[in-house]
């Protein structure tokens, strides 16, 4: 048998295969079909630039668990401030503060580090393994625009789960925090493998940039 009829034939059973392979079955009543007015939200939610937030943060991985108070999250675009205090932490106070690709952290002994990998920096500060680039975008319902995600919704046409980066953000519960802006996650876990990062948001404001 020639090159070209040897390739022909492999081309032919590989795209069999794929025609036999069924698809990956989604989670019993959810849908990738997005609800009436999403785009709408979409919007909305993209717009919503200036905010702060508080809650608490609960993170279990095989190398350590914790968690912590989310004392004050102030969002300015794509700047943040966050202060964390946790006994896991040191009993005091943990501040971040950055951009994406970029993050400045101060822990309770008043060391400061600074690193382009903000993913790197918090684990190696605090061994926990928390993407706080893509969290700024999930923590508002949204998927981070950097990389592929799919979007599941519910029989109620709320958003249920981003799978991301290999991440699994389930949404399991929304309020009302916001005059004159949609509802925005209350309860939010995020999984990957054996690792889980929970947050729960207790208030959520607007903020005039400027102010502390």
């Amino acid at each position: 048998m020639g090159f070209r009829a040897t390739f022909i034939v492999c081309i032919s059973l590989w795209l069999s295969a794929c025609a036999t392979t069924p698809p990956e079955p989604l989670p019993e009543g959810l849908t990738e079909q997005p609800p009436t007015g999403w785009s709408q939200r979409q919007e909305a939610l993209k717009a919503f630039q200036h905010w702060r937030l508080q809650g608490k943060l609960a993170v279990r991985q095989p190398s350590d668990s914790g968690t912590a108070n989310i004392n004050r999250w102030v969002q300015d675009n794509e700047h943040y401030q966050l202060s964390l205090s946790s006994a896991f932490l040191g009993l005091g106070r943990t501040e971040l503060e950055g951009v994406p690709g970029f993050l400045e952290l101060t822990l309770p002994d008043g060391e400061t580090y600074r690193s382009n990998d903000p993913n790197a920096l918090i684990e190696a500060a605090t061994g926990w393994q928390l993407p706080i680039d893509s969290l700024i975008w999930w923590v508002k319902g949204l998927p981070d625009p950097a990389s592929d995600f799919r979007l599941l919704f519910n029989d109620a046409g709320d958003l249920a789960v981003i799978r991301q980066q290999g991440w699994e953000i389930r949404y399991e519960r929304w309020r009302s925090f916001v005059d004159e802006q949609p509802p925005l996650p209350a309860r939010i876990t995020a999984l990957k493998e054996d690792k889980r990062v929970r947050l729960v948001v207790t208030d959520w404001q607007t903020h005039t940039p400027g102010q502390p």
